[in-house]
């Protein structure tokens, strides 16, 4: 009678007590078309030099967005077609979303060299900002509406991630060569369907593959990447840029024309075979895939403030072209000075700019995200060790790298997140004075498009604190 009694009580609690509710990953894609129409206002080309005025439109440019959630937590990622946002716009990007209850919005660009200006710096001359600030409200509100739609298109899902890798598609045009020849995928299927949802494919190539001389509106190699990726597996695609830093550019002497003669950069005939055969790479990581679990969702994202060293950037920024915010550089990239004043040019003190770094936990998949174009050194741990003599810090530790400092192997790097700070380089490959590393004569290109050398210490100490804080480790 006792046991009796017993089981019936374990019977009645069993049905009496809440039902355990299991965390389900649910992922939702959405898009929105930022062309800006040259037709209508000049549009001054981003990268290279100045007074690149747009002529038209070759392939549409867009905000593409996803959303995940584990059903405690929801994290946007955006890729806009462009060179890069600036800080200040990613925060109005937000400031849009917050009724939308995210706990974390990522916003990254492409590094589109063949889109509109989006920093200041590519106007039609050096002292006039190229930007159009009309256009970039729509952006803005343009890439918000993309998030929303890919919040209230969210599924459940399952997901897989892959690897592929090929060195021929990108080369290094700076010494120590180092590459990021990996391209990283995460295939999002559809737990009531045999098609994938939605897939992220994040790869280290700078988009300049059409060059200088052209004239076009386009989102240059990726745009065929995403077309062929579309085509083949029936889904939306996001296209993350990673670590082109150091510098990752479109590959030479790869190619041949139909009369035998090379085929390099520069035409729209190269940028299609280079982003087809970017897709093709793609495919090989997407189809050997392995299933990951993306769940629990942990977030650790915080500002901070980094010098501005860089002579050409300060004087941009105190003429208006570059609009950002100045504070004093107080020595502690977490304390945030008093506003930058023209009296403290004269005292030789540096001024600070507001930034962040952040991290996202997906489960067995870790999402970095770096505000700028990170070294692939930075990411591996191939920061040149011995130094080379002619460097500027011969004494400068080695920055931890992105894989020493995650948590687990499979990562995903989101180059250029939140904001575009220029190059970010190993401060003991930092070579700008005389004498120059490899016995150079002229010093190589990288520290005049970078904020200054203290910027891969300060990032890398704030990633280990950004996966320290949300891991507790």
């Amino acid at each position: 009678m006792l046991r009796l009694a017993s089981c019936l009580a374990l019977f009645v609690a069993l049905v009496a007590a809440p039902k355990l509710v299991l965390a389900e990953l649910t992922v939702g894609y959405g898009q929105a078309d930022v062309t800006p129409d040259p037709a209508q206002k000049p549009v001054w080309i981003a990268g290279y030099g100045q007074n690149r005025k747009a002529e038209g439109v070759h392939d549409p440019l867009y905000a593409r967005a996803i959303v995940i959630s584990d059903g405690t937590k929801k994290v946007a990622i955006a890729a806009v077609d462009v060179v890069g946002l600036q800080y200040p716009t990613v925060q109005e990007i937000r400031r849009r979303l917050e009724a939308d209850k995210f706990d974390y919005v990522l916003v990254t660009s492409t590094h589109n060299h063949e889109g509109p200006d989006t920093v200041g710096i590519w106007g039609p001359t050096p002292f006039k900002s190229g930007i159009d600030f009309e256009w970039l409200d729509s952006l803005v509100a343009k890439t918000a509406e993309a998030i929303q739609a890919a919040d209230k298109s969210r599924v459940p899902v399952t997901a897989a991630y892959g690897t592929a890798a090929d060195g021929t598609l990108l080369r290094d045009s700076r010494e120590p060569y180092v590459k990021d020849d990996v391209i990283r995928t995460i295939r999002f299927d559809g737990t009531d369907s045999k098609k994938p949802h939605c897939l992220l494919v994040n790869w280290s190539n700078h988009p300049e593959a059409l060059a200088s001389e052209n004239k076009q509106i386009t989102a240059d190699f990726p745009y065929y990447t995403i077309r062929d990726l579309e085509a083949k597996y029936g889904c939306p695609v996001i296209y993350v840029t990673g670590a082109v830093g150091g510098l990752m550019a479109p590959p030479r002497d790869i190619y041949t024309k139909a009369d035998g003669s090379p085929l390099n950069d520069g035409n729209f005939e190269y940028c299609e075979r280079l982003g087809s055969d970017t897709a093709k790479l793609a495919m090989k990581a997407i189809d050997s895939s392995s299933p990951v679990k993306l769940e629990p969702i942990v977030v650790s994202a915080k500002p901070i403030t980094v010098p501005l060293e860089n002579r050409l950037y300060r004087m941009a920024q105190m003429m208006g072209i570059l609009k950002r915010e100045g504070l004093l550089w107080t020595g502690n990239s977490e304390e945030f000075g008093r506003p930058y004043e023209k009296t403290d040019v004269k005292k030789n003190l540096l001024p600070a700019g507001v930034t962040e770094v952040g991290y996202v936990g997906l489960g067995e998949v870790h999402l970095v995200g770096i505000p700028g174009e990170i070294y692939p050194e930075l990411v591996y741990g191939k920061v040149q060790d011995p130094v080379d003599p002619g460097a500027d810090y011969p004494d400068a530790p080695v920055e931890p790298s992105v894989l020493e400092i995650l948590p687990g192997k499979n990562f995903i790097l989101a180059g250029l997140a939140n904001d575009e700070l220029g190059y970010i380089i190993p401060k003991r490959q930092w070579d700008e004075k005389a004498p120059f590393c490899y016995g150079r004569e002229k010093s190589q290109y990288g520290e005049e498009n970078s904020c200054g050398p203290l910027m891969a210490p300060l990032l890398m100490e704030a990633l280990q604190k950004r996966v320290a804080e949300a891991t507790g480790k």
